[in-house]
């Protein structure tokens, strides 16, 4: 009895479901396009930084940096070639520009890695500013809905609330994939916004450290000619 009390509640929730999005009229379509578009994108970057996150090597940043900090150049290439940290990699780039110069491969080496960190969310702020007007373009519809009711049947208030519930019924559609979409959204940017202080930290500090290696070797040749 249990179990067939249970699949009666489940076969009336999703009759809800679809009674709903029935009544909601057309509009329900391209609203649940973009929901579906929303939840695979918001899916698809959580999986991408929780990805990004176990492959973040920061004892080997650690060691990188100390072997540039003592000139072994080839070494710290050597130790960041093979890395998927995104700050490893902007670094060997950095360490090897041979077509261009440091500044340059830097640049080029974390425009990629925030170009990466950064897809999709376009696709998600398309969605955040568009399920909110589909949802008005589905008030508009059923108010319509309800005054032509009105013309045809008089004050019918079957035909009146048919049209009222489609609007409502799209409005708060539009709002919510809007509102569901608009806290991930924000929480990947800010991941983005941390990744871009990163590297530029990371640049920085590369170059920095190789003009004080620039220093001393001058030094050390002007004291070895003063002799």
């Amino acid at each position: 009895m249990h179990i067939i009390a249970a699949g009666l509640q489940t076969s009336q929730h999703h009759n809800f479901i679809v009674d709903n999005f029935i009544k909601g009229g057309p509009i329900m379509w391209p609203i649940l396009v973009c929901s579906l578009i929303a939840l695979t994108v918001v899916l698809e970057r959580g999986v991408w930084w929780f990805r990004q996150n176990t492959l973040r090597q920061s004892s080997k940043l650690e060691k990188t940096f100390g072997h540039i900090e003592n000139g072994g150049l080839k070494e710290a290439s050597e130790l960041a070639r093979t890395s998927q940290d995104p700050r490893l990699r902007t670094l060997w780039h950095g360490l090897n520009h041979h077509h261009t110069t440091m500044q340059s491969a830097l640049q080029v080496a974390s425009g990629l890695e925030i170009q990466r960190a950064s897809r999709f969310l376009g696709i998600m702020d398309t969605i955040i500013t568009l399920a909110p007007l589909l949802g008005l373009l589905g008030t508009v519809t059923g108010i319509m809905g309800a005054f032509n009711a009105v013309g045809q049947n008089g004050l019918d208030p079957d035909s009146v609330s048919a049209g009222i519930g489609e609007a409502l019924i799209a409005t708060a559609c539009g709002l919510s994939i809007a509102m569901g979409t608009l806290i991930p959204y924000n929480y990947f940017g800010s991941k983005v916004e941390h990744l871009k202080f990163e590297l530029e930290t990371v640049s920085t500090n590369l170059e920095v450290m190789l003009q004080n290696l620039n220093r001393e070797v001058s030094n050390d040749d002007q004291l070895q000619g003063a002799r």
